[in-house]
């Protein structure tokens, strides 16, 4: 004991006082961190998620994984954004829709607020249409042309028993479309084809916001809207997480945005989640050689691509190797990558990789 204590002693002889604050401000984040969690346990617990689909024919098709033993967590207590990045065919969408109970798994189980979705028992589905809500990619394909668009919101509110009349209804919904920008007078009465695209959006998340939903899984709400509109949602994002208390999913392939809007990304290769944790760790020190490609690809104003980036056409072969999926495309690939599957590396803060050649350690 006394030799700890002259360790640490020495140890903080050479520590400047500012670096000894910073550190103890570090410890203390962690362990309020550590406590927040014990207190509130996890929102959502994605354990070793599988998802097959058949594609062809019935007797020439083949099994395609398209989400290959996925797992990890959102916890309870404070409100994040976790962003699910990715090619076209990863797997987000189905990830995500698995999530919604839209698609079963196949294998792994999913858990919210400690209720397991394999539990037929606890699942109340009216419970978790007030607890999960959808934003989905295009909102012109979220309403009807023969419907009134404040049609939809009186009925998430009169249905679910949120209010239990019209008057009622009338007050939270035009303070939540306050919250979007938008008003009940602007709103109501009018069909799709009299609003634009970005308007629509925001009429969608004033839809799932309705519900005071403890997660909302957003399925690349900004890929059919004008450039100019795409902050103006990722911003609404962020203010509505922390004024509602509500975490989101955000599904997409920018990663401009997710780098923005993120408290945590997890990106996805062939099905699989190769990397996870905090933003700004990853988007500034990619562990996993995808998601360095990734980030190499992202455009920067005043640079120039050194070298070309080749991204390979979707192999469905790819989904069935059983060694390391990105083995064929990546720089760093060695025998042992071709020869087998890795083990997910934990590491650092909260952060994991699917590698046996990490970038980071």
């Amino acid at each position: 004991m006394a030799d700890l204590l002259k360790k640490v002693e020495d140890t903080a002889s050479h520590v400047s006082s500012a670096s000894f604050d910073e550190h103890v401000a570090k410890m203390d984040q962690k362990l309020a961190e550590l406590e927040r969690k014990v207190t509130y346990g996890k929102l959502l617990e994605v354990k070793n998620l599988t998802k097959n689909f058949r594609i062809g024919g019935m007797l020439m098709g083949k099994k395609m994984t398209a989400v290959d033993d996925v797992s990890f967590d959102i916890w309870a207590g404070k409100p994040v954004i976790l962003s699910i990045v990715g090619e076209s065919g990863c797997g987000k969408s189905t990830l995500c829709k698995m999530i919604l109970r839209i698609h079963q798994p196949d294998a792994g189980n999913i858990t919210l607020l400690g209720n397991s979705y394999a539990d037929k028992k606890t699942y109340n589905p009216d419970q978790f249409k007030l607890d999960v809500q959808p934003i989905f990619q295009n909102p012109y394909e979220t309403f009807s042309m023969r419907k009134t668009v404040d049609s939809y919101l009186y009925n998430t509110v009169l249905r679910l028993g949120i209010r239990n009349n019209r008057k009622d209804a009338d007050l939270l919904i035009d303070e939540t479309l306050h919250n979007v920008g938008m008003s009940l007078q602007v709103v109501k009465g009018k069909y799709m084809t009299q609003f634009s695209g970005g308007e629509l959006q925001r009429i969608s998340i004033a839809r799932a916001l309705l519900t005071k939903p403890k997660l909302i899984i957003a399925d690349e709400p900004v890929a059919a809207i004008d450039a100019s509109m795409k902050m103006n949602i990722v911003n609404l994002f962020k203010d509505l997480k922390e004024q509602y208390k509500v975490s989101f999913i955000y599904i997409t392939h920018d990663l401009s945005t997710a780098y923005y809007v993120s408290d945590y990304i997890a990106t996805l290769y062939r099905g699989g989640l190769i990397e996870y944790g905090p933003a700004k760790d990853i988007m500034d020190n990619p562990a996993h050689p995808y998601t360095d490609l990734l980030m190499n690809a992202v455009p920067r104003v005043g640079d120039k691509w050194k070298e070309n980036v080749a991204m390979a056409d979707m192999e469905d072969k790819e989904y069935a190797l059983k060694c390391c999926k990105f083995a064929p495309r990546c720089p760093y690939a060695t025998d042992e990558c071709r020869g087998g599957r890795p083990e997910m590396l934990e590491f650092g803060n909260e952060r994991k990789v699917l590698c046996f050649h990490p970038l980071v350690h």
